[in-house]
């Protein structure tokens, strides 16, 4: 599928086919993809946490409204970040880089994230955000529909799936086989509300 083609006809589907698995090709094809998304610093602190457990993802379900693509969608992936891989042997970001520059921003990681709370979890957000992305358009260009989904109780999940004290859970996503046509498109902003040249308008 061309890349404009999976961006446009990307959409937030809610009915799966509860039937259909992926093979592991395929999963581990659009979590390489994914993984393709850039990181400040490259510190790559996004965690995919694949659920193919049938109970786990019920217990899931339980906690997201009772939500059908939580149980139904082939592939469920809750994208976590790790807000401590700045500091976890950060020289293997930078491993094959000449040793000068290697040096310069291991330096920088340690000097940017120290001690700003705040920074490394704005940062794992974004990463998480542009990861996940990538991994609906890449679902989207192999025939496949996602949803992304941040309605469930984030601290519930956090518990189902013994997440670490250093990690945070962004959101999940569904990935599968739509059986149902999602709604049109209820209300896009025009382009010149969204788009701003230079400056934002003076208020009076």
């Amino acid at each position: 599928m061309e890349t404009f083609e999976a961006i446009y006809g990307r959409r937030a589907v809610k009915a799966f086919d509860p039937n259909h698995r992926m093979t592991e090709g395929e999963v581990r094809r659009l979590l390489e993809a994914a993984m393709q998304s850039p990181t400040a610093f490259n510190i790559q602190h996004w965690r995919a946490l694949v659920v193919t457990d049938p109970e786990l993802r019920k217990q899931i379900r339980a906690v997201a409204w009772d939500q059908p693509q939580v149980t139904d969608a082939s592939l469920l992936v809750i994208l976590t970040g790790d807000l401590m891989a700045w500091k976890k042997d950060p020289s293997r970001y930078w491993r094959n880089a000449p040793k000068e520059t290697a040096d310069f921003l291991v330096k920088a990681i340690y000097d940017y994230y120290a001690g700003k709370p705040d920074v490394q979890r704005d940062e794992v957000m974004r990463s998480c955000g542009m990861f996940g992305q990538t991994l609906m358009l890449a679902a989207q260009a192999m025939g496949y529909q996602s949803c992304p989904m941040d309605g469930f109780d984030f601290d519930a999940v956090a518990r189902l799936i013994n997440l670490p004290p250093d990690h945070v859970i962004s959101f999940m996503i569904a990935i599968g086989k739509g059986i149902k046509e999602p709604w049109p498109k209820p209300g896009q902003l025009s382009y010149d509300e969204v788009v701003i040249q230079n400056k934002f308008p003076n208020e009076s």
